[in-house]
């Protein structure tokens, strides 16, 4: 596997940050050179010299995508143009590595296996949905999953870190259950496929450990952290009640790991990954 043949699409968010960490040598691409939610774009862009696209690109913001005008971006991005690059890929015989989300399921089994039936609940859920079921008609696929994505960027673990540093004492949902994921991890996994020429398919991908809940791991960052604060239970109504845009949320989060592991792949424990990432904080 070479990295110069590889693309990193959507480089600059936190799981792209991560590629890039790993793959130095791959290739991105400013939207001036390829803007995948254009056509033409797409179909312009020298492909020839590539054998891997990894998709990180994705419109996340899942409130916003509940609006008129985010309604229109998430499909555009999560949707529309994964249908562009999927077509490149047939065009040029590539492999596509995309990103994928619990959301794309109702949060109601547990846990979420890879072949469970998509049940997303909002419009990112259903944009990203509808983006898997693109990238999965290509021969040459990793779907890879992930959720709680905690990397370098805005992210739940480093906004209760500056809450916790400021003095304040948060009330953080208790009735969602999951496991964080940190970029690095899921960097780490697709390298694994790659590199061991796993089955195509789709992959769940997320830290192992014990699950929690985001007010369990608020806990758990202030503990990792040194900072004596406290964390007080709400639930996802209470949380959400004056929130009346919101998009709806899986209450589980919680992936089976055995595909993956099944490759020869050992995932670590999040909260390993939270110490090292405090630290890097911190220091």
């Amino acid at each position: 596997m070479n990295e110069v043949e590889m693309l990193i699409v959507g480089a600059n968010g936190q799981i792209g940050r991560a590629l890039q960490a790993l793959y130095p040598k791959a290739q991105i691409a400013d939207i001036d050179e390829l803007d995948i939610t254009n056509a033409q774009s797409v179909a312009k862009y020298d492909w020839s010299k590539l054998k891997v696209v990894l998709n990180a690109a994705a419109y996340t913001n899942v409130d916003g995508a509940e609006s008129a005008e985010g309604r229109v971006a998430a499909w555009k991005v999560n949707a529309t143009a994964v249908g562009y690059l999927t077509k490149a890929a047939l065009d040029h015989d590539l492999t596509v590595v995309h990103i994928s989300t619990e959301y794309v399921f109702d949060g109601t089994k547990n846990p979420h296996v890879e072949d469970e039936s998509l049940s997303p609940l909002g419009v990112y859920a259903q944009s990203k949905a509808a983006g898997d079921i693109v990238v999965s008609t290509l021969p040459k696929h990793y779907i890879v999953r992930t959720n709680w994505v905690v990397g370098d960027g805005k992210n739940f673990v480093r906004t209760m870190l500056e809450l916790g540093q400021k003095g304040i004492n948060p009330s953080v949902i208790a009735d969602d259950i999951g496991r964080p994921t940190f970029a690095t991890e899921v960097a780490r996994a697709i390298d694994h496929l790659l590199k061991n020429r796993a089955l195509y398919g789709t992959y769940n991908a997320s830290n192992d450990g014990d699950p929690v809940s985001w007010a369990d791991l608020t806990r758990a960052v202030f503990a990792t952290a040194g900072l004596k604060r406290t964390v007080t239970n709400t639930t996802s109504a209470e949380y959400y009640g004056d929130k009346p845009n919101a998009a709806p949320r899986p209450h589980n989060s919680i992936f089976d790991l055995s595909k993956l592991h099944a490759t020869g792949f050992v995932s670590r424990d999040w909260r390993e990954d939270l110490k090292v990432y405090i630290e890097k904080e911190l220091s």
